[in-house]
C-alpha cells in the first residue's frame, strides 16, 4: 500500500464513520508565536478547548502537514524528517472511548483497510496517577479487551498485550490550565531481537526498537485548573474530546514491510529521480535521505508562500535547500538536480494537494541554488581548510570566528558547517560562532534591524530591532527587562509559566507565555511591582559561558534544552533570575529604568501576551 493510498484510506474509513473529511491547515500558523505546524492537533485547539464551535459539525478526519526542524542535523538516520504528514481523528463533544479504541482496532486490523494482524499489535494505558486524583483507565482497558477478544486474542495486563505507564508516559495536558486526559497507545511489533542493554524485559515503551508507536488517542476528559494552593486540581469535563496522531510515513513503513520510513515508496522515488549510480545510494544514504527529505520540505514550504531570507520561515527555507544543494555537490549530482527532485515531489502529491505553480517553484529553488553556487566551491575550499586546522588541534574544532567569517563571506550556515563538521569528524565552536555573530551586529546595527540570540536556527528568542545607538541601547534595556518579567511571572503566576515569543522594538516589548487565564488587575500590579523593585536593587547582570549539563544544575531556566549546544551563556540577575541568552543585556538593573505594563491579552490558546516598556 502506498503512502498516498494509506492517506487516503485513512480519511475514507472516518469517513464510513460520519467523520467530515476537512484539508489541511498551511505549515505556518496564525499563531506567530511559533514557526510551523508542527502536531495535527495545532490548528484545532481552539475547538478542543471548547472556545468555539466547529461550523460543520462535531467529528473531523485529515492529513495535517507539519514540519520539525528540531532534529535538523540528525536528518539522514533511519527516521527523523522535517516535512511529515499526521493523519488525525476528532470528536469534539461526540464519541468516546468506546467509539475511538473499536474504530483504531477496526482499521488497523480489518483486511478491508490496514489488514494488521492483531497479533502484531500491543497498547499502553495509564495506569492512575493518586497524586491528581485520577484512576487507572480501567475503561479504556476494558475496551481493548473486547477489541481484542472479538479477533480471539486474549489480551490483559498479565501478559503483557496491555501495559500500564504512568502520566509521564500516558497522559496529555498543557502547561498550565487547560483540558486534558490519558492516552493511550498502539504499538507494531516488529518482531526483532530484543536488546538487553535496554533492560531485562522487553515492553511496549521499551527503546531497543522492537515496538514501533503507530498511533496515539488522547481522552480529554478533565480540565486542570489552579487550586488557590500553589497546585492544580483535575475536575472531569462535561464535553469530552477525542484527539489522535498517527504518523503517515511511519505507519507506510509498517504496512509496506520497511525497516525506515526512507525506504517507503515517496522516498525510493525522490532517491531514484536523482540518484549517481557512479555513488550509489546504497554507499550514500544518509547524504541521498538528506537531500530528498529536504527538497520535499521546501517544495511544501513554497508552496504555502514561503520564500528563501534571512529570517523566520524564509531562513529555514534557505537552509534546507543550502544543505539538499551541499550535499548534492558532496555526491557530483548535475547542476540542476533540484529540477528532477522538485518534479518527483509535485507528482507525487499532486492528487493530494494543491501546490504551489510547479514553474514558480522551480524559479525559486533555482535562483536559491545558483546565488549559493557561485560561493560554494570557493567556500567549501575554505572550510576544508579550517578543518584541517582543526583536526591538529587538541579540541579538534572549528573555532567560532573560523565559522562566523565562512557564514558571512561564503553564505554557509552555522547548521551547515555542523553537518560538514561532523562528516570530518571534528566540532564547531558554537558559542564562539554566536560571541562573533553578537559582536557583528553591535559594529553594524544602524539602519537594519538586528537579531540577537543564542539559539541560531530555532529563532526562539525574542528579536532586537535598533537603527542606532540610541535605539540599541533602549532595546537593550528592555531586552533585560523581559528576563525580570518572565521571573516575576513565575513568582506570581506560577511555574509553570513559561516563554513561548518575544518581540522588542524601541518603544516596546511583547512577551508571551503560557498562562490560560486572564491576569487580574492585582496580579499585574503585583508583577509590575516586583520588576521595579529588582530593578531599584541595582542588581548586577553576569554572563558566564558553561557546559549546558552545567547550567541545568545551576537552576538556569532552559525551556528547550535540545535546541541549544554543548556550551551555551546563562546571564544572571542577582539571584531573581538566571536563564540561557544570547544577549545583550544592560550590566546594572538600574539602567533600565521604571518598568510599566501597558496591555496584557490572549495571544492564542493558552497563551497570554504582555506588552510593557521602560521609563
Amino acid at each position: 500500500m502506498t503512502l498516498n493510498e494509506t492517506r487516503q484510506k485513512f480519511l475514507n474509513f472516518f469517513r464510513t464513520k460520519g467523520h467530515t473529511i476537512i484539508p489541511s491547515a498551511s505549515l505556518v500558523p496564525e499563531d506567530k508565536t511559533v514557526l510551523f505546524i508542527t502536531a495535527g492537533m495545532q490548528p484545532l485547539v481552539p475547538y478542543l478547548m471548547g472556545e468555539k464551535a466547529h461550523p460543520e459539525g462535531t467529528r473531523f478526519t485529515n492529513a495535517q502537514k507539519c514540519l520539525r526542524t528540531d532534529d535538523i542535523l540528525e536528518v539522514g538516520d533511519n527516521r527523523h524528517l522535517t516535512f511529515f504528514e499526521m493523519l488525525g481523528n476528532w470528536s469534539f463533544g461526540d464519541y468516546f472511548k468506546k467509539e475511538s479504541i473499536e474504530w483504531s482496532f477496526e482499521l488497523l486490523t480489518s483486511k478491508e483497510w490496514f489488514g494488521i494482524s492483531p497479533e502484531k499489535l500491543y497498547v499502553t494505558v495509564f495506569e492512575g496517577d493518586i497524586a491528581i486524583g485520577v484512576a487507572q483507565d480501567d475503561e479504556s482497558i476494558g475496551y481493548w479487551k473486547e477489541a481484542y477478544a472479538r479477533a480471539g486474542i486474549e489480551a490483559s495486563v498479565a501478559n503483557g498485550r496491555i501495559s500500564m505507564y504512568p502520566k509521564k508516559k500516558n497522559w496529555w495536558e498543557l502547561a498550565g490550565n487547560g483540558p486534558c486526559g490519558p492516552d493511550t497507545e498502539i504499538f507494531y511489533d516488529t518482531g526483532k531481537a530484543h536488546d538487553p542493554a535496554f533492560g531485562e524485559q522487553c515492553h511496549a515503551n521499551c527503546d531497543c526498537g522492537r515496538f514501533v508507536e503507530i498511533w496515539n488517542n488522547v481522552f480529554m476528559e478533565y480540565e486542570k485548573k489552579e487550586d488557590g494552593k500553589g497546585g492544580y486540581a483535575y475536575v472531569p469535563l462535561a464535553h469530552k474530546n477525542v484527539d489522535t496522531g498517527m504518523g503517515l510515513e511511519r505507519i507506510a513503513m509498517v504496512l509496506q514491510g520497511k525497516e525506515t520510513v526512507f525506504e517507503t515508496d515517496v522516498f525510493t522515488a525522490l532517491v531514484q529521480s536523482i540518484e549517481n549510480k557512479e555513488i550509489p545510494y546504497s554507499q550514500e544514504m544518509r547524504r541521498y535521505r538528506i537531500i530528498a527529505d529536504h527538497m520535499r520540505a521546501a517544495v511544501f514550504l513554497i508552496a504555502d508562500g514561503i520564500a528563501p531570507s534571512n529570517v523566520e520561515q524564509g531562513y529555514i527555507l534557505r537552509s534546507l535547500l543550502r544543505r539538499a544543494f551541499t550535499h548534492a555537490r558532496i555526491l557530483r549530482l548535475p547542476e540542476g538536480f533540484y529540477r528532477a527532485t522538485a518534479h518527483a515531489v509535485y507528482e507525487y502529491y499532486a492528487d493530494a494537494y494543491q501546490l504551489f505553480p510547479y514553474e514558480q517553484c522551480e524559479k525559486i529553488i533555482q535562483e536559491e541554488c545558483e546565488t549559493f553556487g557561485r560561493a560554494f566551491e570557493r567556500g567549501m575550499k575554505e572550510f576544508q581548510a579550517r578543518a584541517e586546522h582543526a583536526r591538529m588541534t587538541e579540541a579538534k574544532r572549528i573555532a567560532g570566528k573560523d565559522a562566523f567569517d565562512l557564514q558571512q563571506t561564503f553564505g554557509f550556515r552555522l547548521e551547515l558547517m555542523m553537518d560538514l563538521a561532523q562528516d570530518a569528524g571534528i566540532s564547531v565552536d558554537e558559542a564562539g560562532f554566536w560571541e562573533e555573530y553578537k559582536k557583528h551586529q553591535e559594529v553594524s546595527r544602524a539602519g537594519a534591524e538586528k537579531k540577537f540570540g543564542g539559539h541560531g536556527l530555532k529563532l526562539q528568542t525574542g528579536e532586537l530591532k535598533a537603527a542606532d545607538d540610541e535605539e540599541l541601547a533602549r532595546v537593550t534595556r528592555l531586552h533585560t527587562a523581559t528576563h525580570l518579567l518572565q521571573a516575576a511571572l513565575r513568582r506570581v503566576l506560577g511555574e509553570h509559566v513559561r516563554q513561548r515569543g518575544s518581540d522588542i522594538t524601541g518603544e516596546r516589548l511583547r512577551f508571551d507565555f503560557i498562562h490560560t487565564q486572564k491576569m487580574t488587575d492585582e496580579e499585574k500590579k503585583k508583577v509590575e511591582d516586583m520588576v521595579n523593585e529588582q530593578i531599584g536593587s541595582a542588581l548586577e547582570v553576569k554572563a558566564e559561558e558553561m557546559p549546558i549539563a552545567d547550567a541545568e544544575r545551576t537552576g538556569a531556566l532552559m525551556f528547550q534544552k535540545e535546541k541549544y549546544g554543548e556550551t551555551v551563556n546563562v546571564y544572571s540577575i542577582g539571584a531573581f533570575s538566571k536563564e540561557l541568552c544570547g544577549g545583550p543585556h544592560v550590566h546594572n538593573t538600574r539602567e533600565i529604568g521604571r518598568f510599566k505594563i501597558i496591555k496584557e491579552e490572549a495571544s492564542s490558546a493558552g497563551v497570554r501576551r504582555i506588552r510593557a516598556t521602560v521609563e
